[in-house]
């Protein structure tokens, strides 16, 4: 599903985050050390190679919230923006860590003249953030941030599931 909203596009589907070539960037769902994890981080490093985990560690830690950026080495994207998200139930407040997640990755991208940048649902997972709770968050913080971008003009989530894919595109559908 495709929208245009402020002149950006926003686009939700379901696929490997690691195999978005027509990204310029992909967002990674990092740990505080930007070392391989499971999920998203498992994935993306390990499609990156060890160069990734190399130029993270000069980077790390980070907090939850923030987001620092990499080269993408064998991904077939230009950068990495890695996020920390929010352990859902232990950092707080969580809300606003989330928001913040999208906020500064954005923010990172629009800085770097990035026109394209692709995001998994952060928290999401091992993290255990609620799905329709992330959703809700994501989009109205995307929303907040649309007009100001100079630079990022298509913005893609990249869901992993029929059903976190429902759930972005029923909040995708509301944007507006």
């Amino acid at each position: 599903m495709k929208k245009i909203v402020y002149g950006k596009t926003i686009e939700c589907i379901m696929g490997d985050i690691a195999a978005q070539a027509d990204m310029t960037a992909v967002v990674n769902a990092a740990n505080a050390q930007l070392r391989t994890g499971g999920g998203v981080a498992g994935a993306l490093h390990r499609a990156a190679g060890p160069g990734l985990e190399e130029e993270g560690r000069a980077l790390a830690p980070i907090k939850p919230g923030e987001a620092v950026i990499t080269g993408g080495y064998n991904l077939p994207n230009k950068y990495v923006v890695h996020c920390l998200g929010p352990v859902y139930g232990m950092d707080s407040p969580e809300d606003v860590l989330l928001a913040n997640c999208y906020r500064n990755a954005l923010k990172i991208a629009d800085e770097h003249h990035i026109g394209s940048i692709a995001f998994p649902a952060i928290s999401t997972g091992i993290f255990g953030y609620p799905m329709e709770e992330a959703a809700q968050i994501t989009f109205r913080t995307i929303k907040s941030l649309l007009s100001k971008l100079t630079h990022v003009k298509r913005i893609r989530f990249v869901l992993h599931d029929r059903n976190a894919l429902s759930v972005y595109e029923k909040y995708l559908e509301k944007m507006g």
